[in-house]
Parts: C-alpha cells; sequence; structure tokens
C-alpha cells in the first residue's frame, strides 16, 4: 500500500562504508579525484551504461560515463538489476528522497505513479533494503547535478521490451536522463575477463545484441534494452572506458569487470567525424613521417579507436592518386585499421612507388569509415540498381571468385547507375554485361574525412 504523501519518507543509506565512504570528506575527497582523472569525450549525452562496484574499484569509470550526462537534466531514470530480492517485472521505491552523506536527492514520485500504472511495475521498498547498484551511482549524481531527482527501477525477472518501452515513451522529454547500472563478468581470471568483455564490448557498440546473456553482465536486461532502442532510433553506443577489478587490486585470478558507454544520437563514424577529424589526418601524416624517419610511433588515443572499424586511406597529390588501400569489413581496432593502411596507402600500393618523404608537402589525405556492409537482395539486375541510391551508397560485388568494391566517393566519377555498376563489374575481372543466379551485392555508406 502507498505512504501517507503529507510525510516525507527518507531512504537511510545501505552500502555506506561497504561500497563507499560514510564519512562526508572523504567521500568528496575521492569524487574530487575522479573529477580530476576524469575521461570524457566532448559530446552530452542524455544515455550511459556505467558499472556499480564499490567506489574504490569502479568509481572512476561510473564517474566518466555519468560525467557526459547532459547537465541540464532534470530526472534521472536508474536501470539497475536486483541483487538481493527475488521478484518478477520492475520494482519502484515509495521512498520520496535517498539519503547519503552528501545529503539527500529528491526522487519523483509523480513519475513513480505514471511508470506504475502505464508499465505494470510495483512498488516494493523491501527490494531496495540492502540494494547497492542504484545507491552507488547517486554520489556521483549528487556531485555532478543540481536541482535533479532520480526514478530508481530495480529489474527483477523481466524481459528487455519493457525497458525499450520506458526509453521510448520518456527520452522524447529532454529534460530526462538514463542509467544503465550494470557491471561486465564477473570472477574469472584477468585474461578470460578480458576476452568476455571485449565480446561484450563488440555486441554492444555494433548492435548486435542476439544471444546477450547474465553471464557477461549483471545489468544484462537493462544494456539490452538501451541496445535495442539504439537500434531503432538509428542510434549508437561509443565505448568511454573499460577495465576491471585488477587495474585496483592487482590480483589477475578474480576480477569484475567494468565499462561506460554514452549513447550517441547517430552513428559512431559521424561522432568520430565530429569529434576527431584534425586528429585523425594528423595520425595518418605523422604514422607516413614514422616510417620514412625510421622511428616507431605510439599512439595515444580514446577508447572509441579501439572499437572495431574498418577504413579506407586515400592518398593524392596535386589531385592525383598517389596511393589507395583500406578494408571493407572491420576485423581489428578501428586506429590499427588505420594506421595500417596508412602505410599500405603510402608504401605498398602495387600501382604506385613508396612514398618518399620530399612528397610529403604535396600529400592530399582523405580517410573513408566505412559502414558495415549490408547485403543487397534483388532477383534481377534492374532489381539491384532501384536498390542502389547514388552519392550515398558504397557498393561491393562478389561471383564466382570475382570481387570488387567502390566507394561512394566513386559516384562523382561515374553518376550514371548502369555505368557505375558495369564498370565495378569489369574492376573484379567481369564482363560488363555478366549477371548470374551466383551475383552478390552489398552496400554500405561512409563518413569522409579530407
Amino acid at each position: 500500500m502507498y505512504y501517507n504523501i503529507s510525510m516525507i519518507k527518507v531512504k537511510e543509506p545501505s552500502v555506506a562504508n561497504i561500497f563507499y565512504s560514510g564519512n562526508k570528506e572523504e567521500l568528496e575527497n575521492q569524487l574530487k579525484s575522479f573529477s580530476d582523472n576524469a575521461n570524457n569525450y566532448e559530446y552530452q549525452t542524455r544515455a550511459v551504461i556505467v558499472p556499480h562496484a564499490g567506489l574504490v574499484y569502479s568509481g572512476q569509470v561510473a564517474f566518466n560515463g555519468i560525467n557526459q550526462l547532459d547537465k541540464n537534466i532534470k530526472n534521472i531514470f536508474i536501470f539497475a538489476p536486483a541483487h538481493r530480492a527475488r521478484f518478477s517485472g520492475l520494482a519502484l521505491t515509495t521512498y520520496d528522497e535517498w539519503k547519503t552523506p552528501l545529503g539527500n536527492i529528491k526522487i519523483n514520485q509523480e513519475e513513480n505513479l505514471k511508470i506504475r500504472e502505464l508499465f505494470k511495475a510495483k512498488f516494493l521498498d523491501d527490494a531496495y533494503k540492502d540494494e547497492h547498484s542504484v545507491e552507488i551511482q547517486i554520489p556521483i549524481i549528487q556531485t555532478l547535478f543540481q536541482d535533479v531527482q532520480i526514478i530508481p527501477v530495480l529489474i527483477g525477472d523481466e524481459v528487455p521490451l519493457k525497458v525499450v518501452e520506458i526509453l521510448k515513451k520518456y527520452y522524447c522529454i529532454k529534460s530526462c536522463g538514463f542509467i544503465i547500472s550494470s557491471d561486465l563478468s564477473h570472477f574469472l581470471t584477468d585474461e578470460n575477463a578480458r576476452k568476455i568483455d571485449l565480446k561484450t564490448a563488440q555486441m554492444i557498440e555494433t548492435g548486435n545484441i542476439k544471444g546477450f546473456s547474465y553471464e557477461q553482465a549483471c545489468g544484462a536486461v537493462g544494456i539490452y534494452g538501451l541496445v535495442n532502442f539504439a537500434n531503432i532510433m538509428g542510434y549508437s553506443l561509443i565505448r568511454l572506458d573499460m577495465m576491471n577489478s585488477s587495474n585496483t587490486t592487482g590480483d589477475t585470478n578474480r576480477v569484475v569487470g567494468y565499462g561506460s558507454w554514452i549513447l550517441y544520437e547517430g552513428n559512431k563514424n559521424k561522432f568520430i567525424k565530429r569529434f576527431y577529424s584534425p586528429y585523425l589526418l594528423d595520425l595518418v601524416k605523422n604514422v607516413i613521417l614514422s616510417k620514412l624517419d625510421n622511428f616507431k610511433m605510439m599512439t595515444n588515443h580514446t577508447n572509441v579507436f579501439n572499437e572495431l572499424g574498418a577504413c579506407f586511406v586515400t592518398l593524392k597529390k596535386q589531385g592525383t592518386l598517389r596511393g589507395c588501400i583500406g578494408s571493407i569489413i572491420a576485423h581489428q581496432p578501428l586506429i590499427s585499421d588505420i594506421v595500417q593502411h596508412a602505410l599500405d596507402s603510402a608504401f605498398n600500393d602495387p600501382r604506385f612507388h613508396p612514398l618518399e618523404k620530399s612528397e610529403i608537402d604535396d600529400l592530399e589525405i582523405d580517410i573513408s569509415l566505412l559502414s558495415e556492409p549490408k547485403q543487397i537482395h534483388f532477383k534481377s539486375e534492374e532489381e539491384l540498381l532501384n536498390k542502389i541510391i547514388p552519392n550515398k551508397d558504397g557498393v561491393i560485388i562478389k561471383d564466382k571468385g570475382h570481387q570488387a568494391v567502390y566507394l561512394p566517393s566513386v559516384w562523382q566519377d561515374l553518376p550514371n547507375k548502369k555505368v557505375f555498376l558495369n564498370s565495378l563489374k569489369m574492376k573484379a575481372g567481369l564482363s560488363a554485361n555478366h549477371f548470374s543466379d551466383t551475383f552478390e551485392a552489398y552496400k554500405f555508406e561512409a563518413e569522409y574525412i579530407s
């Protein structure tokens, strides 16, 4: 039964002195150190995935993620897994405020009532009694936000669809932000944890979440829900940080994995182009110079470049092609792909002699960041042509051991779809009028940095 609204009902801290310091001054000093060492992107988001272990273990990773939330947010949903109670569905709390050593934070009971009615959630204070997955986020929120309310949502035995439905209803309200509280793998060796957590990261970042399990993350339902929401909206999740408890304890035998991701309203390649174009152009030039000057260059890069990525690096001299090599399918971290193809385009393109240092000042650099190719289904060449969009789609064709690719930039020289396709066939070593039942085609998009 709901409580008397004339009284203020305060939730006392459950895990102070266990998951974080119960001493206000000590806690403030720890949070200040997180702020001083914050690893952030320029982009302000409204949804993040962050860990919920003790602050000494994962506090920096969680702080980095929550710090990315738009500071104009007035209501923060915290979707968190229930560790101490077993129940079905979603659990809300009847408390008006939640207390920590930093003071009290308001809980938005008006929205709680709406969520109970719209999404068949239930008030279940007992589920919050000894739970840490919500509370551990609150001191960070109190440090970073003024005049904000929280909406804790504990997840029991629930399917991700309910999380997606709540996100769809509230994400359109600009004053709402969302925290998905989740650690990654549990109690594996450091080596095995890194393998599992990397697999998890790639599922989150590609949106290919099928088969995601509780063994990969205790907050799997919340993560699954946010990734599905991102897929529906055409958004992406950008890696901010990833580590495990061995980074702080030194114990590599039994570790817990931690990661943080931000939701970006667009695809990853647009994010990289928007915020990192100058960095990548300098990177390509410096990689080439390091080869010419015979020294090993160390790259200093943010975590988005550790995500899988495919690119082409194109070099031109006075407008004339000087080298172009790349990958169609993402098979390695983007930073590795860019470095490899910078060197290959400069020194290993079989059409040209290796670049000389005297050419550097006249060099033009183009980087094409490729999306994942999608197969085009067709029964005739006419149908294939109708499904190709000029000036947008890059195209890959395959048949009888032959393969070729054209980047979207080729449309500048071959604007006619029929001519474009015929030229691509000939590039693959096929005749211009070739077509067969085994003919395959794929299309992709590219973001250009030049």
